[in-house]
């Protein structure tokens, strides 16, 4: 059988299809999340969905198998983008799965499980049990009732939410270059973003698994690379690039520059505190010091964590916060069960842009104070040995560390750096920020050429 340990990962399942995981395990983990769900809250139902991959149809019919063999039923939502499966959870009040492998490539595949209302299913809050009772290789028996399998089509209705949480009709006129990455935003975005004030200009909206033009991973700046040359070919006033299952969006500028994800956290969150309905923002601790600094300039609350989703859904639920983001451009929405949601994060943004004359570099310049390294990463053999090296040489230097999440050290001149082990991959991250660009390379080199001798 296959070993479970390798594919159930600190916030979900991930793995090569089939070398990894099949449509068999797909049934154990079915099965296992029907039964646990059933004796948490006594699910009677069980919603999924699935991207473009070729795997995910096989994988999600197998999974709904373990789901009715346990009694409980199974709604189909079909092709969707994760956030639509987070808004069906939420709506429609019952756990939810979707079978996805994000930005991984297509040989890959996956499922993100969430709760009723879409609250979050991690590793210490269900997906170990999940894990240990789908390895019983028990699925197979006479359940209490007899399940049943619909089709719920909710698109239509996760684009009216999204409408009614921000109003598109009255702004300017505005040319926005989308780039979908044959994932699942060329499936949402043509629905939520239709018969608005947007000329929309697609890029690979065609739903394509094996993603034939570039990774669905705007992570990598390699990635944006075609978005950013069309933005400056047509004159849009933005460009648009979500990753596979659309659950983030990163942000180019009318120059076709990144907009960095701390600066879309801080200026989504000025707009959330304008509603006057809460004063907490949750922020991981790898953005940039401008969030907390611009959350408490317009009177809320600033709330540092660990990054991972599970982790900010948690605080939000804690502070009743109104909105979260992190530098990897995940953003959560309270008005959207604290789930994540890039169409959301990107409808702010086309709001904020389109409410005013100004384009988009001048309007985000008032949220970028600092210069940032970005994420990098290092192969390491010896994670810890190769931290404490870091710890030891920034001792004498009057530097302040924290270890919420790997290791922060804080320098006297006001620039700072995290560095931090990978869940899954013997590598060490490293985040840099400081006042300049000069102070950010030196202290970026100085810290990698230790993390890497």
């Amino acid at each position: 059988m296959n070993d479970l340990h390798s594919i159930i990962k600190a916030y979900d399942v991930r793995g090569v299809v089939p070398d990894e995981w099949d449509e068999d395990v797909a049934r154990r983990i079915g099965a296992a999340f029907a039964e646990l769900m059933a004796a948490e809250s006594g699910a009677t139902a069980v919603v999924t969905a699935h991207d473009m991959r070729e795997s995910s149809v096989p994988l999600s019919r197998a999974f709904a198998e373990g789901v009715l063999s346990r009694g409980v039923d199974v709604l189909e939502a079909g092709l969707g983008s994760t956030d639509l499966l987070y808004f069906a959870s939420g709506s429609l009040g019952v756990p939810g799965a979707v079978f996805t492998a994000s930005h991984n490539p297509a040989r890959y595949n996956g499922i993100k499980l969430c709760r009723a209302g879409a609250a979050p299913v991690g590793q210490e809050s269900g997906l170990a049990t999940i894990r240990e009772w789908a390895e019983r290789d028990a699925y197979d028996r006479v359940p209490a009732r007899t399940a049943s399998i619909a089709q719920r089509d909710v698109l239509p209705a996760y684009a009216a939410h999204l409408r009614s949480l921000v109003d598109l009709s009255g702004i300017r006129p505005l040319r926005v270059v989308v780039d979908a990455g044959n994932g699942m935003g060329g499936h949402t975005v043509p629905v939520v973003l239709a018969d608005l004030p947007l000329t929309v200009l697609p890029l690979y909206f065609e739903l394509d698994g094996s993603f034939p033009n570039h990774e669905a991973n705007p992570l990598d700046p390699a990635n944006l690379v075609d978005l950013q040359a069309e933005v400056r070919r047509t004159g849009a006033d933005l460009g648009l690039a979500f990753d596979g299952d659309a659950d983030r969006v990163f942000v180019v500028d009318e120059r076709g520059e990144p907009v960095s994800p701390s600066a879309i956290t801080a200026l989504v969150a000025v707009r959330e505190l304008a509603k006057g309905r809460g004063t907490t923002v949750i922020h991981n601790l790898i953005t940039s010091r401008a969030v907390p600094e611009i959350v408490r300039e317009h009177g809320g609350s600033p709330v540092r964590t660990r990054v991972g989703h599970s982790f900010i859904k948690a605080e939000m639920a804690r502070t009743d916060a109104v909105f979260g983001g992190e530098h990897s451009a995940h953003y959560y929405f309270r008005d959207f069960w604290r789930a994540d949601t890039g169409m959301l994060a990107a409808m702010h943004v086309l709001a904020a842009l389109g409410e005013q004359s100004r384009p988009l570099s001048e309007l985000t310049a008032a949220y970028r104070r600092y210069a940032a390294s970005g994420e990098i990463n290092s192969t390491v053999e010896d994670v810890a040995g190769r931290t404490k090296v870091v710890r030891e040489a920034f001792a004498d230097e009057g530097a302040t560390f924290d270890e919420l999440d790997g290791l922060t050290v804080d320098l006297p001149d006001g620039s700072w750096f995290n560095l931090r082990a990978s869940n899954t991959e013997p590598l060490l991250r490293l985040n840099v920020e400081a006042p300049d660009e000069a102070r950010m390379t030196s202290l970026r080199d100085r810290v990698l050429e230790m993390v890497r001798a």
